[in-house]
């Protein structure tokens, strides 16, 4: 079965990322690379995000299309990577998502 793990950074997350010093955000980043390197059988595609405030928005539910720079969802949480993963089931992708070493939110979701 094909699921998305998509990496969820809360505020909190990436201002104590924002805070570290180069050596411990430089041990952050080996440790997802670590991650990527650990379950690379099972990736089948994955990407880090640009920053939030590169989005843009396209809102559909009005009479007219409306086009707004910024991710602009309710709450504060943003998707900031994803991957792609081929396991047997759900339970193989909880067991991946339980030890991402980053984003504090792993939201997963069947692919078709």
């Amino acid at each position: 079965m094909k699921y998305v793990l998509m990496f969820v950074e809360t505020e909190e997350f990436a201002r104590r990322l924002e805070e570290m010093g180069e050596l411990e955000q430089q041990a952050a980043y080996e440790a997802v690379g670590r991650w990527f390197a650990e379950h690379a059988d099972k990736i089948t595609h994955h990407t880090h995000l640009a920053p939030v405030h590169t989005a843009t928005t396209v809102r559909l539910d009005g009479a007219e299309p409306m086009i707004t720079d910024g991710p602009f969802v309710e709450g504060k949480e943003v998707v900031s990577g994803f991957a792609e993963v081929e396991v047997a089931d759900l339970d193989e992708a909880l067991r991946l998502a339980r030890s991402w070493p980053a984003c504090p939110v792993v939201e997963i979701r069947p692919a078709s």
